[in-house]
């Protein structure tokens, strides 16, 4: 059986870029991947390890023939990046991100492609990990997690199908949002909770007692702060990008902390219970939902 694609562009081979191309050559589904990146290290990496067969440049020559061209990069460096390859993309080139924020990007492309904005496919891979760079990427990165397509009423047909095929062929689990509306269900379920990571660490790292207080961080704290690991370009630029709506969820959230501080304060323990009782429930119904989703389930 021939190769979905015969030529995969990938612009930033790192966990994402690099997991993408790892994926799709595991399933079979391409016969050539090249990277483009800023730096010539993080590439060398690719190409060692396997994910990227040449590294390549913004130009025609590793462009116009491309089937895809993956963007997966900081969503802060989207729009230059789409103003760099437009120029040199070929007629039947399909062009998609990987970007946490959808809006934002979605603004850059209209601008960067106003003659082939048809062929855009705004996407975005939930999966990922603390870790960053073409060695932490594996192939088994997107097997059974949700990756959500954004299409534009510009988007062709075609170029939608070819996008949607690529990220089943990496065994993701397709779902179709609205940019705007994937920019608000995102700030609450994951920009936000990144945030708080960071703030409970960058807040504790700059007590005099931080040594101390890090001493005895166990389990929990390592749970609660793991994303803070991060890659802290990449999330500096989701919260910018998404900033109405996290700034939004982030005033709920200061709501919600006041509540507790109030029952708290008043000593008042039914009332506390009752709201740990509804978190308990609610998280713990999450989680067998997700164990049904991995199983293949949902």
């Amino acid at each position: 059986m021939p190769a979905l694609f015969r030529k995969l562009v990938v612009v930033g081979v790192g966990l994402i870029g690099g997991s993408f191309a790892l994926a799709l050559k595991r399933a079979g589904a391409v016969s050539e991947v090249v990277g483009i990146g800023r730096s010539a290290a993080s590439l060398d990496v690719a190409v060692r390890r396997g994910i990227i067969d040449r590294i390549g440049a913004a130009d025609g020559a590793t462009l116009r023939d491309a089937d895809l061209v993956l963007l997966a990069i900081p969503v802060g460096q989207m729009a230059a990046a789409m103003r760099a390859i437009a120029p040199h993309l070929g007629a039947d080139t399909v062009v998609t991100d990987a970007g946490s924020t959808k809006a934002g990007v979605v603004a850059a492309a209209r601008e960067a492609f106003p003659a082939t904005l048809s062929q855009f496919v705004p996407a975005h891979p939930i999966a990922g990990a603390e870790l960053s760079g073409p060695a932490a990427a594996t192939a088994d990165l997107y097997a059974g997690r949700r990756v959500v397509v954004s299409p534009l009423a510009e988007t062709s047909p075609a170029a939608r199908a070819r996008v949607e095929s690529a990220w089943l062929a990496c065994g993701a689990r397709l779902s179709v949002m609205s940019p705007e509306a994937h920019d608000r269900i995102f700030a609450t379920v994951s920009h936000l909770p990144h945030l708080l990571a960071y703030a409970l660490v960058h807040e504790l790292c700059e007590r005099d007692n931080a040594g101390e207080l890090f001493g005895f961080a166990a389990s929990g704290f390592r749970d609660f702060t793991r994303i803070a690991g991060s890659s802290p370009e990449m999330w500096r630029d989701i919260f910018l990008e998404n900033r109405g709506a996290l700034i939004a969820e982030l005033d709920r959230y200061v709501a919600k902390l006041g509540t507790l501080r109030a029952r708290l304060d008043a000593g008042d323990g039914a009332a506390l219970e009752r709201l740990l009782e509804k978190a308990s429930r609610a998280r713990k119904d999450w989680a067998v939902d997700q164990d049904a989703c991995n199983d293949g389930g949902g």
